[in-house]
């Protein structure tokens, strides 16, 4: 894995939402994903190191129904807008990561009609499956990232890693990664077995969706052996990867919608920077934006907004965001570190990753945490 990631904090920002293109695709280009250079600055002072893009690609609607890869979608604008992002984020030190639909495409993709199987993904009609198995589809894969990285990405967020043979990937990565040692692949992983499927496929890492629900679950049911357990799993993946972690994202209700007590944002937050792994703060959860994902058409609206073409005011929950990124920047040592449960009932927990001790206290009382009196509902970093 390359060494930078070791300090890799990414703000994930779903384009085609972020800039309110329409949700259809539409054959003029309008130069929209310029309108996310004036919040690179923003991202910076959040204490941010890149951007993890969603689909940026020609596609039907969503961006995960892409139809060529080798072009970026018309209602974000062209290649110059993009290589104009790429120039703009590494002049403030971020890299981007690039989300590659790889599983399954649009019914209107532009590539060879023989990649295509006649499967469609989780039952939705407009998404066709790739032939994995197929040489020729490796080879397409294999350029598209050689293009991509070539103009300027950092690497590759792998959509529906989890519906993808592991075996597709070892074939595709080595000879990317010997064009693009720098390079990092994490895929999306919801279930499995996340170490296998990492050591089978020549991943770097994948998505911590266990550790995700452990977080709010815990919280809200006020049972922190829950987290303890996700943790102790967490801890056996550090054996063969480092697991990229998050509180929010593109597919799933917001962390402010999703906890009953808004007074455990804080301990979610404290959570995820003090424990192992490659983190990414979904745009807008540092806002605190509420949004619930529904199962239905549109139904990911609420969790993808657009947002002003200029940052505003800073608020508490950014700037909470902001001490807690800074206090994982001056212990770079916890991204790989083990956490150890020093302390554990339902409703207190000290959990200690490397030099960082975390105290949590979710009862209506204050309670007395190793020599510590943590306030009720309060967390406390040592």
């Amino acid at each position: 894995m390359p060494s930078w990631t070791d300090h890799a904090i990414w703000w994930h920002v779903y384009p085609l939402g972020f800039t309110g293109a329409p949700k259809r695709a539409e054959p003029r280009i309008v130069h929209r994903l310029r309108q996310l250079e004036p919040w690179l600055d923003y991202a910076v002072e959040l204490g941010c190191s890149g951007l993890m893009l969603g689909p940026i690609f020609a596609a039907e609607t969503h961006g995960y129904d892409t139809v060529d890869h080798f072009r970026i979608d018309p209602r974000l604008g062209d290649e110059r807008d993009f290589d104009s992002l790429v120039e703009q984020a590494r002049g403030r030190g971020l890299r981007i990561l690039l989300d590659g639909v790889f599983n399954h495409v649009g019914r209107s993709f532009a590539g060879p009609r023989d990649f295509l199987t006649e499967r469609t993904f989780e039952g939705h009609d407009r998404l066709v499956v790739l032939d994995h198995g197929r040489p020729a589809v490796q080879d397409y894969v294999a350029e598209v990232m050689d293009h991509w990285l070539g103009r300027g990405a950092a690497g590759w967020r792998l959509d529906a890693a989890y519906a993808m043979p592991a075996e597709f990937w070892a074939g595709v990565l080595p000879g990317v990664r010997a064009r693009h040692p720098e390079s990092w692949f994490v895929g999306e992983m919801i279930h499995g077995d996340y170490a296998g499927y990492v050591e089978r496929s020549g991943l770097d890492s994948v998505t911590q969706y266990e550790l995700w629900k452990a977080i709010w679950s815990s919280l809200n049911d006020g049972n922190l052996f829950e987290l303890a357990w996700a943790l102790d799993r967490h801890n056996g993946m550090l054996d063969t990867f480092v697991p990229q972690t998050f509180v929010g994202n593109h597919d799933v209700t917001r962390l402010a919608t999703r906890l009953e007590d808004p007074r455990h944002l804080g301990h979610a937050l404290a959570i995820l920077f003090t424990v192992a792994g490659i983190p990414s703060v979904y745009y807008g959860d540092e806002q605190a934006l509420t949004g619930l994902k529904e199962e239905r058409e549109g139904g990911d609206d609420a969790i993808r907004p657009a947002f002003p073409g200029t940052p505003g005011e800073r608020g508490p929950v950014y700037r909470l965001h902001q001490r807690l990124i800074g206090n994982r920047r001056r212990h770079p040592g916890v991204v790989r570190a083990r956490t150890k449960v020093d302390h554990l009932t339902n409703r207190t927990a000290a959990l200690t990753t490397a030099d960082v001790t975390l105290l949590l206290n979710l009862d209506d009382e204050p309670q007395l945490i190793g020599r510590v009196e943590v306030p009720p509902h309060a967390w406390h970093l040592a």
